[in-house]
């Protein structure tokens, strides 16, 4: 069991973890600010930022745990934040009215240097590829 945490926290899998927990940081509070202070200015895009953070927060403890319950729920979430990436930036742009105040996801996360766009499809890579290399040692023994 250890062995599988390992492998998702090596190499790439540090630097992931860490961008997913700056983001984690930075989508919690931009979504508390905008909760706490101007609810009324734009609820839908300051509850999905609160979404976000949710997101977030889940795909990093569970990257960083990395056991094989932990594996499968981050791919969940990571999968959510990709769907949720995608629907989110297209509407955006499709009804630039429903968001008069971006989100993390606005825009395919442009505010962000598009960083919420690709760093599911890196997290998803980096859990099939140290999967990859979990059924490659399981099966040599």
């Amino acid at each position: 069991m250890a062995d599988v945490a390992a492998r998702t926290r090596s190499g790439p899998g540090r630097l992931l973890i860490a961008v997913y927990a700056v983001f984690a940081l930075a989508a919690t509070a931009r979504s508390a600010v905008q909760l706490g202070t101007r609810f009324g200015d734009a609820p839908l895009a300051y509850l999905l930022s609160a979404f976000a953070a949710v997101v977030y927060v889940l795909a990093t403890v569970c990257l960083a745990r990395g056991d094989r319950t932990s594996r499968t729920v981050a791919t969940v979430s990571i999968v959510v934040e990709l769907v949720g990436v995608l629907a989110v930036g297209t509407f955006s742009l499709v009804d630039p009215a429903a968001f008069p105040d971006a989100t993390v996801w606005s825009d395919y996360g442009r505010g962000y240097g598009f960083v919420p766009a690709v760093l599911p499809l890196l997290g998803l890579w980096w859990l099939r590829v140290s999967g990859r290399s979990l059924e490659r040692s399981a099966g040599s023994r």
